[in-house]
């Protein structure tokens, strides 16, 4: 298939090019670069540097590709950026996601993946997440994509727009060519791994007091691999749906941490910090739809795994992609 990845220079967007173009895909990335990184992007797709918000630019390069499919991963997603600037968040994920939109109208394209979040639930009432709990984001990241959710099902409903939307959890690890390097990184996993790799002093625990085992907060680690084999099986199915995608493995913050000094060998060193504002206790996703539906199978379930990939791509890339 013809595949039109926007974001596709970004951590998920350039591991899930790198998977479509090994299975046999044509793959063409969009991207600003605002987030993603050039030496990301596979060098066999095609690359074209552009923004979501410039309407004459995208419309013309999905009228000169005509994909079959396309994948958006391209958005912001800093959850305390969104609750100081959310008209950036509003704007890029909502306004510039509708500007695709009418871009694939014009273009004939009749497959849409897109890279939603586990963040539209809000607080869950229940763990494991699944798809059917209240939708009631606390952050105006989680509002901007339940916002845009909506917002396919009105295009499907008029403009007969079929989409999957892939509700994340903490997608995390790497393949040999891509791993994950933000400009801003809040993410645990590479974090932990920067002080082994003697970049940062200590890594910082937010919250030791959550009703959990251990008292650190609990997430669902799904590796970057299982997550593109999500997709890929999204462009095959032939009606619209949403699915939550986690491993349905919860793994507390003092659990990664050690995984970390396990796999690394190294001394990590941590400090404790008071709870983050709207830090849930524990969220873990109810991936058994997917499975049953798409036939799904995590390949990296074990946390070691999945940061012992991680680690190999940071030891060779120090810098990142810098």
């Amino acid at each position: 298939m013809k595949i039109f990845v926007t974001g596709g220079a970004g951590y998920i967007g350039s591991i899930c090019v790198e998977e479509l173009l090994n299975a046999g895909h044509r793959v063409t990335v969009f991207d600003n670069l605002s987030e993603g990184h050039r030496q990301a992007v596979d060098p066999r797709a095609e690359f074209v540097e552009g923004d979501l918000a410039d309407r004459p630019v995208l419309f013309t390069t999905l009228e000169r590709w005509r994909p079959e499919a396309v994948m958006h991963f391209a958005a912001n997603a800093l959850v305390p950026e969104s609750m100081t600037n959310p008209g950036k968040y509003f704007r890029n994920n909502v306004g510039n996601g509708v500007n695709l939109l009418d871009g694939c109208v014009q273009a004939g394209v009749r497959k849409f993946v897109f890279s939603s979040t586990c963040a539209i639930f809000g607080m869950p009432k229940k763990v494991p997440i699944s798809e059917d709990l209240p939708k009631q984001p606390i952050n105006p990241y989680g509002e901007s994509k339940l916002m845009f959710e909506k917002i396919l099902d009105w295009y499907e409903k008029i403009h007969g727009l079929s989409f999957v939307c892939l509700r994340y959890f903490n997608a995390a690890g790497a393949t040999a060519q891509c791993g994950e390097h933000h400009w801003q990184e809040t993410h645990l996993i590479p974090n932990v791994l920067k002080v082994a790799l003697g970049q940062k002093p200590q890594v910082e625990i937010f919250g030791n007091d959550f009703p959990t085992k251990d008292g650190t907060a609990i997430r669902d680690y799904i590796h970057i691999v299982d997550l593109a084999q999500a997709h890929m099986l999204a462009l095959e199915y032939d009606k619209s749906d949403v699915f939550n995608l986690g491993s349905g493995n919860g793994y507390s913050v003092r659990q990664v941490v050690e995984a970390a000094r396990k796999v690394t060998g190294c001394t990590i060193s941590s400090v404790e910090s008071p709870r983050r504002p709207g830090d849930p206790p524990k969220l873990v996703g109810d991936s058994r739809k997917i499975r049953k539906i798409l036939g799904w199978q995590p390949k990296f379930d074990d946390i070691e795994a999945i940061i012992e990939s991680a680690w190999q791509w940071h030891r060779t890339h120090p810098n990142g992609y810098s």
